[in-house]
């Protein structure tokens, strides 16, 4: 199979509005998920705080001083720096320009304060989670493609990675736990490879998405195996926001750091690839543009299944 066979075009590479629209919608469906532990806090916090019959009272409230903290704008983090006296002040002056302005409705505003500051810290794990979410997205693709082709392959969990513990596992389990995973290995006929996430290249001096080596799962050695520049098959480029409004930042962002990666890897064989949600016309053009000459060695659409399958297959049997 030609592995870009359905890339013809510069406008195969584009998101459309409806690839966009699901995207948005799968983004709310997990920042709905996230901010569940956060809403059941507040409840709680709301069920708690009403024992109070004035804002004052609350400090009486032994259960909810963590829950005061955060609706006081203290960050977890930072709780480390107040003494016991500190935490308190810093509480009465929440109360005394927050809360008492709200009179009978105080427990009310303590509870949107306490999710102000809650959302706050959601909207930056969300951050994190787009590019999860996307590098879920493309192992549970390349997992499926190995047990389908019956390929002997073993994965390695986040928690794991410092013991270089490698497991092989039923391929119905390890779907289950695909954001658990950080590296890949399969079996080849001459050379093994392992494949490998959001890690930073000596040669690069930086993080790079998607690593591919010529190794096995000893070879590996916890990471290290990224000081042997002689393995180096492969470097891409994965970006998962669906927001059109940052396609072009994303693009260019990451087509600097390939340009990096090609520079550094002068002289080697290196293939470098880029994939992404959110693809529109003017960066569609341009990554066509550098797959016909060769510049990139492939390329995808994060929401068309037909390209990450195909990219995926390539990737395998690089």
């Amino acid at each position: 199979m030609d592995d870009k066979c359905y890339i013809t075009s510069a406008e195969d590479l584009i998101t459309s509005h409806e690839q966009t629209r699901i995207g948005f919608i799968e983004a709310a469906l997990s920042k709905s998920h996230k901010a569940k532990p956060y809403i059941e806090q507040a409840k709680t916090l709301k069920s708690l705080a009403s024992r109070a019959s004035s804002p004052i009272g609350l400090l009486d409230i032994k259960e909810i001083q963590n829950g005061l903290l955060t609706a006081s704008g203290l960050s977890d983090k930072s709780l480390k720096y107040f003494t016991t006296a500190d935490k308190i002040e810093a509480i009465k002056k929440m109360i005394t320009e927050f809360l008492e302005p709200a009179g009978d409705r105080f427990v009310d505003e303590l509870v949107y304060r306490f999710l102000l500051i809650k959302g706050d810290a959601l909207g930056g794990s969300m951050r994190n989670l787009v590019g999860s979410i996307a590098q879920k997205k493309l192992v549970c693709k390349l997992i499926s493609l190995l047990s389908m082709q019956h390929f002997p392959f073993a994965v390695l969990f986040k928690k794991d990675k410092k013991k270089n513990k490698w497991q092989t596992l039923q391929y119905e389990y390890i779907f289950e736990r695909a954001d658990e995973i950080t590296a890949l290995c399969w079996k080849k006929p001459l050379a093994d490879r392992v494949l490998f996430f959001n890690t930073k290249i000596p040669r690069v001096k930086n993080n790079i998405d998607i690593c591919l080596y010529q190794g096995n799962t000893r070879q590996f050695d916890c990471g290290n195996i990224v000081n042997d520049n002689n393995k180096a098959i492969m470097f891409g480029e994965l970006k998962g926001g669906i927001d059109p409004a940052g396609a072009d930042e994303h693009w260019k962002t990451g087509n600097s750091a390939l340009e990096r990666i090609r520079e550094a890897f002068d002289g080697y064989d290196i293939k470098t690839s880029f994939i992404a949600a959110a693809i529109e016309g003017k960066m569609a053009t341009e990554i066509y543009a550098q797959l016909s000459d060769g510049t990139l060695s492939n390329a995808a659409n994060l929401t068309v299944d037909k390209q990450l399958t195909a990219y995926c297959n390539w990737m395998i049997n690089l």
